[in-house]
């Protein structure tokens, strides 16, 4: 099968199953804001859907370079579906509870931390080199859309729905992805040994990581940039209804602009026109951009809603163009056969640094106030792209060979 075909069907599954998690997490989201007005609870909610994909990942790649890829991917799929079941009931019972949402978040994650990582290092097997920073693009613009509309659709059932009744669209999204998947052949590597040794394979995926010279302090930069990125990020809902005094209409549009902001910029970067750029130089500028926008919307005052959309904007370029860098980085320069390990351990060790930030969210949120935090977040941010501008070995690393 032609690989422009197999990532067509794939990306169309993928299409419906990250438009629907979009509609139910933006659902969640929303019902948590307005239920109770919480960044703590926001926060926690975060860290609930962190925490298993950090510790798990840890271990999964060990399976996902020796299992199947793309049963992996069914299997992960179809267990967060059964999780997701499990809420509708609660909800339609009428018995949910804000610790009930954190469990089964959590359990969620754990089928994430399958998929995500099974995802990731199969397309090298799927397309050639020199195609990798584009399919990054379209898998950018896949989730961009689905998140563009994911809030809308949200915000509008969440008024004439009952919760249950959203659930279940992501079970609908995932039985639609799993089918799709069965059309299609994923390759799997040479398997090396049946029997692994954790600690042996954990050290394999950090090798597998650091080999490349430059790539421990560019690995180094991005943990840094999240242990400030993802505490923000839980406080965006709450920067609209209390310092913009908004409504669930006005925090449906800020998560619409950062994904429009992230379907441009995986528009650009699906378009090659970003190919000669060193990647390295693309990761810098693009944590400096973020930084700034982060910064000025904690600058902004109450009236200056649509300022912060903008910001939002731009912050969600910066994220797509970054992250499709960083993914083309690490495909280009693992070996095919430890690219499960790899993108398992990075997936967990990126958002370790995050988890810290997150459980104190809500006392900083208290202690400095919202706009501060924007403000000092993105002043560290800012640092991070700068500092790795400055270092030649991490600069030389995302240049094209």
């Amino acid at each position: 099968m032609n690989w422009k075909r197999t990532f067509a069907i794939i990306w169309t599954g993928q299409f419906f199953s990250a438009l629907s998690s979009s509609i139910v997490g933006m659902a969640v989201v929303f019902w948590l804001s307005i239920e109770t007005k919480s960044a703590a609870v926001l926060a926690y909610g975060m860290v609930a859907a962190l925490l298993p994909h950090l510790v798990l990942g840890l271990f999964t790649g060990v399976y996902i370079d020796r299992w199947n890829r793309k049963l992996v991917m069914i299997i992960a799929d179809m267990f967060i579906a059964a999780c997701t079941a499990v809420l509708c009931v609660m909800f339609y019972f009428g018995k949910v509870e804000v610790w009930q949402i954190y469990l089964l978040t959590a359990m969620r994650s754990v089928g994430s931390a399958f998929h995500s990582p099974a995802m990731q290092a199969s397309v090298p097997l799927l397309a050639p080199e020199n195609e990798l920073m584009r399919v990054s693009g379209f898998n950018q613009i896949i989730y961009s859309i689905s998140n563009i509309a994911g809030p809308a659709i949200a915000a509008f059932l969440i008024t004439v729905l009952d919760m249950t009744y959203i659930l279940f669209l992501d079970i609908i999204g995932a039985i639609i992805a799993c089918t799709l998947l069965l059309f299609v052949k994923i390759p799997n590597p040479e398997k090396t040994s049946q029997t692994p040794d954790f600690i042996k394979e954990l050290k394999t995926g950090l090798q597998a990581i650091f080999k490349p010279k430059g790539m421990k302090w560019l690995f180094i930069s991005d943990l840094t940039a999240m242990f400030f990125i993802l505490p923000i990020a839980a406080l965006f809902p709450l920067m609209t209804l209390e310092h913009f005094m908004g409504n669930t209409y006005q925090m449906s549009i800020i998560e619409i602009i950062w994904s429009v902001g992230m379907l441009l910029g995986g528009a650009i970067v699906s378009s090659n026109k970003l190919t000669k750029f060193n990647k390295v130089a693309l990761i810098a500028m693009m944590c400096i951009l973020n930084g700034i926008s982060f910064s000025f919307s904690g600058l902004l005052g109450a009236g200056g809603f649509w300022w912060f959309a903008v910001f939002t904007a731009l912050s969600g370029v910066a994220a797509a163009i970054w992250g499709s860098a960083f993914t083309v980085i690490m495909q280009k320069n693992i070996d095919i056969d430890k690219q499960g390990r790899a993108f398992s351990t990075y997936d967990s060790l990126s958002l370790l640094p995050s988890i810290p930030g997150l459980l104190a969210t809500g006392f900083i949120a208290e202690a400095i106030g919202i706009t501060t935090s924007f403000i000092v977040a993105g002043i560290a941010v800012f640092a991070v792209g700068i500092a790795i501008l400055c270092v030649s070995s991490v600069m030389e690393l995302g240049k094209n060979k």
